[in-house]
């Protein structure tokens, strides 16, 4: 069933009933977006990483329905969202800009992993306004922050395949400490044990951002503690829902499970 719906501007709405989620389709920077919305709440968007689509936070969205209204979004040339000759993290985090700016969301909150947590961070650092909270996990300021194994076969990859996808992850991002030492925006940084980026620029980004704390998953692969898990529920509760009376949380913790 198709329908318009008039908020900020006008757009083409895709409404399909699935799995307790409404799944729909948005225009936002000049592009269609697809989404899927489920809970209620304060407003989380959910970001997934390169090469995937929303589903990765299936387990995990449906927990935190429970006490917010969840957006997992498809990035542009991912999922069902539009495929353009445009891959750059800049144009997606305003991309995400427009998708809020659409649906009039205020106080968002936002969970990113490896790809959606650099669109995080670069929403966070053009338009810190509308963002009360943000995770980031797994995520990187360079290329450079790869592991050699990582960025190997990352280079090797995209060789092999000429896929669009991966030579932006050997040219972007290019993200400053300096220019994130302004961000205040709260922030929780998450990383892998065993993570494909350099375990010292989860710390360097913990230690730039003024209001910020870091998490390392123990045991956990970059992708093991999120991709179709919700493990990390119980933090991202403790996070997005923080109290001033709660106990002191150290700036930088270790999980094991």
């Amino acid at each position: 069933m198709r329908f318009v719906i008039c908020i900020e501007m006008f757009y083409d709405g895709l409404e399909l009933f699935q799995k307790g989620g409404i799944f729909m389709e948005v225009t936002a920077n000049g592009i269609s977006l697809f989404y899927e919305v489920s809970g209620s709440g304060e407003p989380m968007i959910l970001l997934h990483g390169n090469g995937e689509d929303h589903h990765i936070f299936d387990a995990l969205a449906a927990k935190l329905s429970a006490k917010f209204t969840v957006y997992a979004v498809d990035s542009r040339n991912h999922g069902q969202s539009r495929k353009t000759d445009d891959y750059s993290y800049a144009v997606m985090s305003e991309d995400v800009y427009a998708f809020i700016r659409a649906l009039r969301l205020k106080d968002v909150n936002l969970i990113g992993f490896s790809d959606g947590a650099i669109i995080s961070l670069l929403l966070a650092m053009r338009h810190e306004d509308i963002i009360k909270k943000m995770a980031l996990l797994g995520v990187n300021l360079k290329p450079e922050d790869f592991t050699e194994e990582a960025y190997r076969f990352i280079k090797e990859t995209y060789e092999e395949t000429n896929d669009p996808l991966f030579k932006l992850m050997l040219e972007q991002p290019d993200i400053q400490l300096e220019d994130v030492r302004k961000v205040g925006t709260p922030a929780l940084v998450v990383a892998a044990e065993h993570d494909i980026y350099r375990p010292e620029t989860f710390a360097a980004l913990t230690e730039a951002l003024p209001d910020a704390e870091m998490l390392v998953m123990a045991g956990h692969e970059h992708d093991s503690y999120i991709v179709n898990q919700d493990i990390l529920y119980p933090d991202l509760i403790r996070f997005f829902n923080f109290q001033e009376n709660d106990p002191q949380i150290p700036r930088i913790r270790r999980k094991i499970e």
